[in-house]
């Protein structure tokens, strides 16, 4: 990854950081980067100001005006070329997402291997950008709906996949005609710039403006300035539901669209027909995988009586085998919480749980020593809760998996909902009738909703979003490109008359 990284003073398994940084020229805060693996610096990065910000809408609105005109499947041709790009360095920046967020190397090769699969979806996309054509009731008439980019589209990101959940929003983005402006989460801008790097090369290649594809580092005042900018026409943001009530207000203040992919708190039952060697794995990857940091981990397990004395004695067993250390380390299950912040906030929901009666049968511990020397490992834990207990409606984002039983599958889907959070969701059943309730109207509340896998593991193809305070967006698959254009409705009348809808008569 010579070409888009430089040599660092730190001893990493990757040759350095985004050289990205070193055109920089902002006005704004500077962020020091430290790594959560080893505590180790991985440099500072100038964030942008104000004025910064200006300047970027400026490139980016020019852009557009030549983007939008060339042919979406050129626009595709571009896209590939990008993922491309990603093929190439997949191994290399794999391995900085891993090293600057903290999740395993695998995870962070699976992130990377997200974007090149995105960007294969939005290529064959751009073929496929279909309107509608519908009869008029107006002789001599026709009508037809049809599709055209927005403008400038906004990515705010968070740290927690730093790369991927960008790739979703812009490969659609960029096929559909928009120009994209990304603020990257603060504590992971390194992986952005990287990535602005192999773009860079794309666009220079094809003698396109640089204001396609834009990064600007900063904190909240760059997010709630992106939002409440008139000329950005869509703002999709990831991150907490806090954050996105603040930029949900701002933008519909000025009556702009958003795609707001926030909290999960989401829940797996096990049913008394469940087949545990398939759910307890299912259901520790979920709980531990990026040591509980993604939007989809799972968070609750509702267990039914009869299951539940072996399903916990299986998942503490579980829970027991992990292997806990650096995510370069391929035989390591889990790695560190993003930072130190994040350990304080393991330790203080796991004390308000005990607090209102919650048992913790595995873990609560924060891990030190050489090998757990950056200060932020710490063991997933397991709480034996009851169901209406405050902090289990709550977010919290670290390994932690609050137990608790049911009696009747109405009783589960009950459970399962009542949570302000509607993202991902997931039964384990071998009993047909309680999978399709589950899928049924009365069953999962959530966007997301499956059978016998959990509650991780999206794929590019479907549509990726929630209910309630998750945000209700949709990235990624499906039609959810249609969330980056506009749809124009079109009447032609190719006759010698003028017959008016409704068969109104206006003579003059």
């Amino acid at each position: 990854m010579k070409d888009i990284l430089i040599k660092n003073n730190i001893k990493s398994p990757f040759q350095g950081v985004s050289a990205g940084h070193k055109s920089w020229k902002g006005g704004g805060d500077t962020f020091s980067i430290k790594s959560p693996v080893d505590g180790k610096n991985i440099g500072r990065v100038k964030g942008g100001s104000s004025a910064d910000f200006d300047k970027v809408i400026k490139k980016a609105e020019s852009a557009f005006k030549e983007w939008r005109l060339m042919p979406a499947p050129q626009r595709g041709e571009v896209v590939r070329q990008f993922g491309e790009g990603l093929r190439k360095q997949k191994q290399a920046l794999g391995e900085l997402v891993s090293y600057e967020m903290g999740k395993s190397l695998q995870e962070g090769l699976g992130e990377v291997q997200e974007m090149i699969d995105i960007c294969d979806f939005a290529v064959g996309l751009s073929r496929q950008l279909y309107g509608l054509q519908m009869h008029s009731e107006r002789p001599e008439h026709r009508m037809m709906e049809q599709w055209h980019p927005l403008g400038v589209v906004g990515i705010i990101s968070a740290f927690n996949f730093p790369v991927a959940v960008w790739a979703w929003n812009t490969a659609l983005a960029w096929v559909s005609g928009n120009v994209c402006i990304w603020k990257p989460s603060e504590k992971t801008p390194f992986t952005a710039l990287a990535c602005q790097e192999i773009m860079k090369k794309v666009i220079k290649k094809n003698k396109l403006p640089e204001g396609i594809c834009s990064v600007i580092i900063g904190g909240r005042d760059i997010g709630a300035q992106m939002a409440s900018n008139p000329r950005v026409a869509l703002v999709s943001a990831t991150g907490s539901t806090r954050m996105g009530k603040s930029i949900a207000k701002i933008v519909a203040a000025r009556l702009g669209k958003t795609i707001l992919e926030l909290g999960g708190n989401n829940a797996v039952i096990i049913s008394q027909n469940a087949d545990l060697s398939h759910a307890v794995p299912a259901v520790v990857f979920g709980a531990v995988g990026t040591c509980g940091q993604r939007c989809t981990s799972t968070r609750r397990l509702i267990i039914h009586e009869s299951q539940y004395d072996s399903m916990i004695e299986k998942l503490v067993k579980a829970y027991g085998q992990l292997k806990i250390g650096s995510p370069l380390n391929e035989a390591n299950h889990v790695g560190p919480l993003i930072d130190k912040d994040a350990v304080k906030a393991y330790q203080k929901t796991i004390k308000q749980a005990i607090s209102q009666g919650g048992k913790v049968l595995s873990g609560n511990e924060v891990l030190s020593g050489e090998k757990f020397k950056s200060g932020c490992y710490i063991k997933p834990t397991i709480i034996e809760a009851k169901s209406d207990l405050k902090m289990v409606k709550h977010e919290t984002f670290a390994p932690i998996l609050y137990v608790m039983k049911y009696s009747t599958i109405e009783e589960a889907f009950e459970i399962q909902n009542n949570v302000p959070q509607g993202l991902s969701s997931s039964i384990f059943t071998l009993n047909i009738r309680e999978s399709e309730k589950f899928l049924s109207v009365a069953g999962s509340d959530c966007g997301i909703a499956n059978v016998n896998i959990g509650t991780s593991g999206a794929e590019i193809g479907g549509a990726f979003g929630g209910e309630k305070e998750t945000g209700g967006g949709r990235e990624s698959g499906s039609d959810a490109w249609k969330a980056y254009m506009r749809r124009q409705t079109c009447t032609l009348n190719y006759g010698e008359g003028l017959p008016l809808a409704q068969g109104i008569k206006f003579e003059l």
